[in-house]
């Protein structure tokens, strides 16, 4: 059960979390960004929802613990990717106007996405011995 609880609240993380941070003028409407930008932006929160609303079926539904863990990890490790490889392509986390969302000096969003990535590696690594059953 506790399992259960902690991918929930991972999936939370995503599919409710990056919205409130994201749907903003910091993001979805922000002034500077192109309508491309946004558009690209918006898919991104949609398609992360989604996953989070199809994963917390498969938790609490299906009972699964390993694919949902699996698909949340995909989207986590997707941002740290992203983080990691922001030189390479001109990314940043800091604001046009220079500021960053920090908690004890670490950016927010790796600090949130390492925690929520730990969490599910650990149910996934949990239940290695459990498989998930056929729907």
């Amino acid at each position: 059960m506790i399992t259960k609880i902690l991918i929930t609240l991972g999936l939370m993380t995503i599919g409710i979390g990056l919205p409130i941070l994201e749907i903003n003028d910091t993001h979805v409407f922000n002034p500077d960004w192109t309508p491309h930008m946004r558009i690209h932006e918006v898919w991104q929160l949609i398609t992360n929802t989604s996953l989070a609303l199809l994963c917390a079926y498969l938790v609490w539904i299906k009972n699964w613990v390993r694919l949902p863990s699996l698909i949340g990890l995909l989207v986590t490790g997707g941002f740290l990717t992203a983080f990691a490889l922001r030189r390479t392509y001109g990314g940043s986390m800091k604001y046009l106007d220079g500021s960053e969302k920090t908690v004890l000096g670490i950016n927010i969003g790796l600090l949130g996405f390492g925690i929520v990535s730990a969490i599910f590696i650990l149910a996934i690594v949990s239940e290695r011995n459990r498989t998930d059953p056929p729907s």
